[in-house]
């Protein structure tokens, strides 16, 4: 195991100092909300930014998104303004603090062909061949979005709809001159993966399936907001882009490397693309099954569990050692398995019933399994080098998940000996924290 912050870590620029809140007892919020925002929102923002001290309050925005991926009360969020009052803002406890403002965020009305259009292409992209587009006759307010580990670009734009101008701590504007933000909800992710990777014999009756590009949509999106007056004022500084798919905007992420990114990790992007100091490292959306019952060892019999693709790009490659050394393991299952209904209800038994969940690295260093560990109260084992993960400097990690370095852990023998080595009294503590954040 390693200590996180600790070598073999790749080296991270020096964040914004920002002071810290006074001492309060910690809000309980949704799965990864943090309790505090503020050392979030000092690596948010770039310097060079017109308006720090309001766009640090990114951040908020960000945790309503939380609160709808892990449902429970929507009233939570407001508790997130309680770390935001400044310590100077009065000498007396008894005094009350001013409440803080909220950042004013402004949604782009794009054309509905980069929003509800994207998934009505999806939707028409796999209706049985020949048959009638449902989605076409659908209204915007009957769509769903298809479930998958990028649905915050859905959930975000949902939540800043129903926002009003007094909201707090968000509150979105309809007048852009009084914005702090603006909001581009480009279903980016989505639109990677309208077409098909096995495309129907026939296209439908729309046609959509053949006739849709991701390239011509982000050529379109930038040509639109490089037209728009608040683009030019400040060349993007003050827009906001999420691109949780490491291959989402990939065509124009150059065009848009001054705006503030909302990513699941940089595995794919330059470091004059994308940064710790401006960009946002967001959770994925947990795609299986919470665990109900309580913390406990009894009833999981497994000592570790990993399903999943084997067969991965560049860092991903460990798992193939992986799959050599741990599966003969008599305690251990790891299986290979692609995205379907059925392998989903088989990760959901195998990690509700597994004391530790393995999360080495995919395609890039992040993936979601990370997160239907943590619902499933199945503690994370990381075996990625160079993870970054969401709200680092507010939740410590090293509380939740266990980190092993990529060359010890493709030794025989070193992986499985650590983890029973780790006693029952140590994994209830590490589920008894993990708990706190559901």
């Amino acid at each position: 195991m390693w200590e996180r912050g600790r070598p073999p870590r790749k080296p991270r620029p020096s964040p914004i100092i920002v002071p810290p809140p006074p001492p309060s007892p910690p809000p309980r919020l949704n799965l990864l909300v943090p309790r505090s925002l503020l050392a979030l929102a000092a690596r948010a923002m770039p310097s060079r930014r017109p308006s720090p001290v309001l766009l640090l309050l990114l951040a908020l925005a960000l945790a309503l998104l939380f609160l709808l991926l892990s449902p429970s009360s929507p009233s939570a969020s407001r508790s997130l303004a309680s770390g935001s009052a400044s310590a100077s803002s009065s000498s007396s406890p008894a005094s009350p603090a001013a409440p803080p403002v909220p950042v004013k965020i402004y949604l782009y009305d794009l054309p509905p062909k980069f929003t509800y259009g994207v998934v009505r292409s999806y939707m028409a992209a796999r209706a049985p061949s020949g048959s009638a587009d449902a989605a076409a006759v659908l209204p915007d307010e009957q769509l769903r979005y298809p479930g998958h580990q990028h649905s915050a670009e859905w959930w975000l734009f949902k939540d800043l709809l129903r926002r009003g101008p007094r909201d707090r701590p968000v509150a979105r504007v309809e007048d852009p001159h009084n914005a702090d933000l603006f909001y581009v909800p480009f279903f980016s992710s989505l639109s990677l993966v309208v077409n098909p990777i096995r495309p129907p014999a026939a296209a439908n009756a729309s046609g959509a399936a053949a006739a849709y590009s991701d390239e011509a949509m982000q050529e379109e999106l930038l040509e639109w907001l490089e037209g728009q007056p608040y683009w030019q004022r400040h060349r993007g500084r003050d827009h906001v882009f999420i691109c949780q798919d490491p291959n989402a905007l990939y065509k124009v992420i150059d065009r848009i490397s001054n705006a503030v990114l909302l990513v699941s990790d940089f595995g794919r992007l330059r470091s004059d693309q994308a940064s710790l100091v401006k960009d946002v490292i967001m959770p994925y959306s947990h795609r299986i099954n919470s665990f109900k019952g309580d913390v406990g060892v009894d009833d999981r019999p497994s000592l570790l569990f990993f399903m999943g693709n084997r067969y991965r790009k560049e860092g991903g490659k460990v798992r193939d050692a992986l799959f050599q050394i741990l599966e003969n393991e008599a305690d251990v299952t790891i299986k290979h398995g692609a995205q379907s209904r059925e392998s989903r209800r088989a990760a959901t038994r195998g990690m509700h019933s597994s004391k530790f969940c393995l999360h080495p690295a995919g395609d890039t260093p992040s993936a979601c399994r990370l997160f239907d560990a943590l619902v499933s109260l199945c503690v994370p084992v990381i075996v990625s080098d160079y993870i970054e993960l969401p709200f680092e400097d507010v939740i410590d990690y090293n509380n939740i998940a266990i980190f092993v370095e990529t060359s010890k852990a493709v030794q025989p023998g070193y992986l499985t000996s650590m983890l029973r080595r780790v006693s029952s009294e140590r994994i209830l503590e590490y589920q008894t924290e993990i708990k706190k954040l559901s």
